[in-house]
């Protein structure tokens, strides 16, 4: 890594590796993974207290917690970053509904491709998945602005959505 110098009048000023703005944690590199290790702990967080505290042990109820104060915090991971997340990045998103599903009662012998067939939850990957797909019916049949596939010269453009759903590479 370059180091840059950088002073006002005479006074150094200091170098700083990452800094948070509106909330999203920015790096000197501009990858996203520190401010999502953040979030994900943050989701960890929410999930454990979820399981802690909560008075019932209802499988459905402890369910319908995650679904509604937990899986949040993960989805907006994915708006703060249209382009392409890393495996590890993925994985460490996914971990969370792993962990949560897997720490439930009965549930801890269960794979977790199976808990999530269980609980009919989707993973969280094909949750997103599903979501691009239900923004493009939007498009296509009128409901928001209509999609147009321009030349992306970078990386990052091309991850975006209107990139992303006219011609998936799965």
């Amino acid at each position: 890594m370059l180091e840059h110098n950088v002073s006002i009048a005479g006074h150094k000023l200091p170098t700083l590796l990452s800094c948070r703005d509106l909330g999203v944690s920015i790096s000197h590199d501009l990858k996203p993974a520190e401010h999502i290790e953040q979030m994900v702990a943050k989701a960890h967080q929410w999930a454990n207290i979820r399981l802690r505290y909560f008075l019932s042990r209802d499988v459905v109820s402890l369910v319908l917690a995650f679904v509604v104060y937990v899986r949040p915090l993960l989805s907006i991971i994915r708006s703060y970053f249209p382009h392409r997340l890393y495996v590890r990045d993925i994985e460490l998103i996914e971990r969370v509904q792993r962990r949560f599903t897997k720490r439930l009662p009965g549930f801890k012998t269960y794979c977790y491709d199976d808990r999530l067939s269980i609980l009919r939850l989707p993973s969280l990957e094909l949750r997103r998945l599903h979501i691009d797909l239900i923004m493009c019916y939007k498009i296509v049949f009128g409901i928001v602005v209509m999609l147009s596939k321009n030349i992306a010269l970078t990386t990052l453009r091309q991850a975006f959505f209107s990139q992303r759903v006219i011609r998936p590479n799965i």
